[in-house]
């Protein structure tokens, strides 16, 4: 069955699902709203499967790009058997969170409650939390976890495992995401830009994989374009002398050759496409709606 991971942005999700699929699958970075889109990670539980999906964080869209990332998540959502509301216990619940965990209910499906971080919060503030959602709403079951050391993930799993219905498995035993390697690829680098840059910068920019040669010595050449808005954004991007893009550039090689596992050759290249976010092609790059 597929279970949904939902909840405002930096709560956690992307690194619960690499936790309980025991792989690096989507990509995670101190800033909110690093996923842009859906990506399943897949754990065999015994006989039962579970297609987790990691939606993009809920926040209040400004741009279409926003908009486009949280229709994902609703619809992730809406697709899933269950759903898995996180709360980012160490933060608490805003107005935001309360009015996702209103829409989640009128939906109908399975909701389960997860207090996540709770190494970084007090238990008598976690009680208190658990206490007061439960309150507000019905779900299905509550559990505390941390997705960072692992704490509780193993009885969610579990969890879940004996609710989802029965049926045939989606995808083979040994798979573990859905993403193919060009879009991880990019993924991965993206990832580094948003640990190089600052501020806004890593949200006005995408990363296309344009080549993936094999070569005969088992290693890969990936040519990939980090793609911004502007030529001032560039010449960040790029940095003096170049310095910035080769940084960037070393740590998603260093990172693609450990999750590869073999020799990885990254060229990046930054270009200007003022108006990206404009373009429904970006989009489809994505798996994003450009209409949302």
């Amino acid at each position: 069955g597929f279970v949904a991971l939902l909840g405002a942005p930096n709560t956690g999700k992307s690194t619960l699902l690499n936790r309980v699929v025991g792989a690096k699958v989507s990509i995670v970075t101190p800033k909110a709203q690093t996923t842009r889109s859906r990506i399943l990670g897949i754990r065999i539980v015994g006989k039962t499967q579970i297609v987790f999906v990691d939606t993009p964080g809920i926040f209040q869209p400004r741009r279409r790009l926003d908009r486009a990332m949280v229709s994902a998540a609703w619809s992730g959502a809406s697709d899933a058997d269950m759903v898995v509301l996180l709360i980012d216990a160490a933060r608490g619940v805003d107005a935001g969170t309360r009015a996702i965990a209103a829409r989640l209910v009128e939906t109908g499906r399975p909701v389960v409650l997860v207090l996540n971080k709770i190494d970084a919060a007090p238990k008598t503030k976690l009680l208190a939390l658990a206490s007061d959602l439960n309150a507000a709403a019905s779900y299905a079951a509550t559990f505390m976890i941390s997705a960072t050391t692992g704490d509780g993930v193993d009885d969610l799993v579990q969890f879940l495992a004996g609710r989802v219905p029965e049926g045939q498995w989606h995808f083979p035993e040994d798979q573990l995401s859905d993403i193919n390697e060009r879009l991880f690829a990019a993924e991965v680098t993206r990832e580094k830009l948003f640990f190089e840059l600052t501020q806004e910068l890593p949200y006005a920019a995408c990363v296309e994989t344009e080549a993936w040669e094999e070569r005969s010595d088992g290693s890969v050449r990936i040519s990939q374009t980090i793609i911004v808005e502007k030529d001032s954004q560039k010449k960040i991007v790029v940095g003096k002398g170049g310095a910035r893009v080769k940084a960037i550039g070393e740590a998603a090689r260093r990172d693609l050759e450990r999750l590869l596992e073999r020799r990885v050759h990254l060229f990046l290249f930054v270009k200007v496409r003022a108006g990206w976010g404009e373009d429904p092609d970006s989009y489809q790059t994505l798996g994003l709606d450009f209409r949302s």
